[in-house]
This record gives structure tokens, C-alpha cells and sequence, in this order.
């Protein structure tokens, strides 16, 4: 998954001609696009590379990527209108705080509580608001993040344990338990897979 911020680009769409079909493609992705199987099959092994390049590399990478769906024929618009966003402003700043806070202290323990607080919502009405606003629980969130941070280190150099604290997790066998239900291989399978 690329998620993208709603500025990407945004100056640059302005001035530059041969960026004009992203751009539409972008702004049709606000009803929902999807794909045939050809144009996946051919873009989705390079999103799943994109882990393994450099930041310019991914950035052009991502560039191609973006122009090849923006020129497949094989695409449909999920919904006529765009689909708006049901988050208000209070509860987009609220979720910004709390992504702000895991990125800064994944590394350590973080306790519902402290977030609740952060939130200014008491424990139970947090993990609510939370599930309902990601889908996930929030252990569940902030082990994603971390095995996220995770592949990154496994595919830099570091090894099983040096990855497994440096991201955040306590405990070596609940790190490569996490690792395999959120990835489906272990963290030595997932190296020795991606790296070159």
C-alpha cells in the first residue's frame, strides 16, 4: 500500500504538462478505481519493490507506477460521485496527534492510556473512536507500524533481535509471531526474499 498525501505534487501538476494524466488519475481516485486484472498484474510486484529502493528511486518508481494506471484502458470508477470524507475536521486533528505520538515513541512502550489521554477521551471511549476510525484495534495499528519499521531495518542489514528492540517490540518470540501474521513469513524469510 503507497499512501499519499494530498499535496503530492500539487505545485508541479500546475507547470508541468507531461504530469496531466496523473493528475486526472488522481482526481478520479476520489470515486474509487478499479483495475483489471492485466494492469495489476504488471503493477503489483513494483509496489511490493518499492520497499527495497531509495527514497529518489521510489519516488520516480513511483511516478511510472502512476502513469502506466493512469494510461490503462482496463480501469472502472467505483461510484459516479466522489466520495467524501466522513471524518470531521476535530476528529482528523484528533487521529493526527495520535499517528504524530506512535511515530515518535514506537520505540518504547505505549499504553492506551497515555492515548486516551492525548485524545482527551477516557480509556473505553478511545479504543472505540479508534477501531471505528481505522478498523483496527490500536495494539493492532501500532504492531503494523512496527513491523513496518521492522522490514525496513531487516532489508538496511540488521539482524532478528537488533530489528525486533530497534522497532519497538519487548519480546524476540511475540516479534516473530507479529511479524508472521502481519506479513505471512518470518523475518529471516522476508530478508533473505527482498534483499538483492
Amino acid at each position: 500500500m503507497v499512501h499519499i498525501q494530498p499535496d503530492f505534487l500539487k505545485n508541479a501538476f500546475m507547470s508541468t504538462p507531461e504530469l496531466t494524466s496523473i493528475h486526472r488519475l488522481l482526481k478520479l481516485a476520489q470515486h474509487g478505481i478499479a483495475f483489471g486484472p492485466g494492469i495489476k498484474k504488471e503493477i503489483g510486484p513494483r509496489l511490493k519493490q518499492l520497499v527495497n529502493l531509495n527514497e529518489f528511486e521510489q519516488f520516480l518508481e513511483l511516478l511510472t507506477i502512476l502513469n502506466a494506471l493512469s494510461n490503462s484502458e482496463d480501469k472502472e470508477l467505483l461510484h459516479a460521485e466522489p466520495v467524501k470524507n466522513q471524518f470531521n475536521v476535530r476528529d482528523k486533528d484528533r487521529l493526527e496527534r495520535v499517528y504524530e505520538f506512535i511515530d515518535s515513541h514506537y520505540q518504547q512502550r505505549i499504553t492506551i492510556e497515555e492515548v486516551a489521554d492525548l485524545s482527551h477521551l477516557s480509556k473505553a471511549s478511545f479504543c472505540r473512536y479508534f477501531k471505528k476510525m481505522t478498523r483496527l484495534t490500536f495494539t493492532q495499528f501500532v504492531n503494523h507500524y512496527r513491523i513496518d519499521k521492522a522490514k525496513k531495518l531487516l532489508l538496511s542489514g540488521k539482524n532478528v533481535t537488533e530489528t525486533c528492540f530497534l522497532s519497538g517490540f519487548e519480546s524476540l518470540s511475540y516479534f516473530n509471531r507479529t511479524f508472521k501474521k502481519i506479513t505471512g513469513m518470518n523475518p529471516i524469510s522476508f530478508r533473505s526474499g527482498h534483499r538483492p
